[in-house]
């Protein structure tokens, strides 16, 4: 199976539907292991999280999925075909919204569209879709600064999810906002998902974060080593208002807190 990104002038979108697989990732650094015999699976319309202590390798792994990084050793695999080379079937989201702030929130929004080939106004239309089930109507011509953080990283999703690949990857998407309105945006992309059903892999630190979002999570431990602790999080649980009261997500939050002091190397440990 082959893909190739859209310029906007066909129907080239990667509309595939398959799982995202990895099989045996590792990864060092000079003579320094980071990842070692990786692997994972998530089907489609899944979202999967990553929790694990710091300097376990999150990043890097995402970074070998984007092919920033090339793997060691091992493969992945996206609806059971080998993903190499510059196409790949995702688009990722960094931890910060890294928006331009020379350019106005549409073409912030569209720039990944135009470095893949389109023109600017097809990519600027395209965007423009999206503005209002992102709730972003009327900011187009603003630009970045005049913007709230929470706003931001919704011009910075709206931006992955335009691009239109089957698998989004975030890295920690709602770190660096304050506790309120990553509240708002985990409620918003609780929502924004439920109607699109993309498949989600995201790396987080916070483990409330990830019970919330995820269908699955997984720790990354702190040495090189295959994933741990797979907690499954059924979406028959409300995630609204009063899920973090609810008694089977206090015993999921202390499965995945006992992996992690268990990876970290000592009972006081935290993510």
């Amino acid at each position: 199976m082959k893909y190739a990104a859209s310029t906007g002038e066909g129907d080239e979108f990667w509309t595939a539907t398959g799982a995202l697989e990895l099989r045996g990732l590792a990864k060092s650094f000079d003579t320094k292991a980071v990842l070692q015999d990786v692997s994972l699976k998530v089907a489609a319309g899944e979202v999967v999280a990553i929790v694990g202590p710091s300097g376990s390798g999150k990043s890097t792994l995402l970074s070998l999925l984007t092919g920033a990084l090339a793997p060691d050793a091992g493969e992945i695999f996206f609806a059971g075909q080998p993903v190499r080379g510059r196409q790949r079937p995702f688009a990722f989201m960094p931890q910060q919204d890294v928006l331009l702030p020379w350019r106005r929130i549409i073409d912030n929004a569209a720039i990944g569209l135009e470095v893949a080939g389109w023109r600017r106004n097809q990519a600027r239309r395209e965007a423009q879709k999206l503005l209002k089930p992102f709730g972003l109507s009327g900011t187009e011509a603003m630009y970045p600064s005049q913007l709230s953080g929470g706003m931001r990283q919704r011009v910075s999703f709206l931006r992955t999810v335009v691009q239109r690949r089957p698998v989004l990857l975030l890295d920690e998407p709602f770190g660096a906002l304050d506790a309120i309105t990553r509240d708002e945006l985990q409620r918003w992309l609780l929502n924004i998902w439920q109607q699109n059903r993309w498949s989600i892999l995201f790396i987080t630190h916070d483990i409330s974060e990830a019970v919330r979002l995820a269908d699955r999570v997984y720790v990354l431990p702190s040495e090189p080593g295959p994933l741990q602790g797979e907690v499954v999080v059924s979406r028959d649980i409300p995630r609204g208002d009063g899920f973090m009261s609810d008694p089977q997500v206090g015993s999921l939050v202390e499965q995945l807190y006992a992996v992690l002091r268990h990876v970290s190397g000592g009972p006081g440990s935290a993510p």
